[in-house]
């Protein structure tokens, strides 16, 4: 049963974390509604710190560059389900946990607040989900390459 857990969670952790920065992509690179309007809305909190166009869609922090990272880790992840491929996961689930400390902290400190497209907060409790199965996925996989170590 332990090992069954011990394999089973680390998969399921993945799909989900894949899963989420994947069905993000239609909305980070086709310019939906509600991309725009987050990203115009910590735009135009960043001009008022000296930093307009950081968010814009060529800015550093824009919808293309923040998407293309989520491809990356969500890629990572799934390639790390192979057993010889396993340290990509650590690697794919850091980036995971990474962008999503930024996402919190934008949603948390700033003017887009926890509900920017009036869903009830869901995007903030994917974003919170998300966060979590990372640090969890980062642990196993740490746990994992301590005891190979030894």
């Amino acid at each position: 049963m332990r090992k069954l857990f011990a394999t089973g969670v680390p998969v399921v952790l993945s799909l989900y974390i894949a899963a989420i920065f994947l069905d993000s992509l239609r909305y980070k690179f086709t310019n939906h509604p509600n991309t725009e309007n987050i990203f115009g809305i910590l735009d135009s909190w960043a001009g008022t710190l000296g930093f307009s166009g950081v968010f814009s869609h060529a800015g550093v922090f824009g919808p293309y560059a923040i998407g293309s990272v989520e491809l990356i880790a969500a890629v990572l992840v799934l390639l790390g389900l192979l057993p010889a491929l396993r340290n990509l996961s650590l690697i794919g689930s850091g980036i995971a946990f990474v962008i999503m400390s930024g996402a919190l902290f934008f949603h948390l400190f700033t003017p887009l607040g926890i509900d920017p497209n009036q869903d009830g907060g869901g995007l903030f409790v994917a974003a919170v989900l998300l966060w979590c199965a990372s640090i969890v996925l980062v642990s196993i996989r740490l746990r994992e390459r301590a005891r190979a170590v030894h």
